[in-house]
């Protein structure tokens, strides 16, 4: 049996391959793109009748199919700083603004949390004068804390 890891290689060599981007498949598989970009770097799964569409569209084996279809330990990419410059700059981000962020959204909802597992995350591209931009949109149903 191939691990979870192979598999990510099999399917992004695939990718690579036929030229194809992460918007591209996601749109044949009827998915949103950065949803589709974390399962096919493990941090997601696909279901059986997904793996198999995407197996068709890059040409993988049935090995590396049943491999994406494991159900996943998510956030298990390390617990150090990243040292690539753009997700260390995504650390950075939350580590100037997250405690801002949950005061702001603590004060507007109350006491709760932003899913991650209702959520979406939109990439855009916006011009600008001073230099083009990228507009990340998190998209997350508010979970209030309960009293039990």
């Amino acid at each position: 049996m191939i691990t979870r890891e192979a598999a990510t290689e099999c399917v992004l060599s695939a990718k690579r391959a036929k030229g194809m981007s992460f918007e591209e498949i996601a749109v044949h598989l009827g998915v949103r793109e950065v949803w589709l970009a974390a399962a096919l770097l493990g941090q997601a799964t696909l279901d059986p009748e997904d793996a198999r569409r995407l197996g068709e569209l890059l040409g993988l084996d049935c090995e590396v199919t049943a491999a994406i279809e494991e159900f996943r330990s998510r956030g298990s990419v390390g617990r150090d700083v990243p040292s690539d410059p753009l997700l260390y700059r995504f650390f950075q981000i939350l580590q100037v603004f997250g405690p801002a962020l949950r005061a702001v959204i603590q004060e507007k909802f109350g006491d709760g949390i932003m899913s991650a597992s209702d959520l979406t995350i939109d990439i855009g591209f916006r011009r600008h004068a001073e230099g083009d931009r990228v507009v990340v949109t998190f998209d997350g149903r508010f979970l209030p804390y309960r009293r039990w």
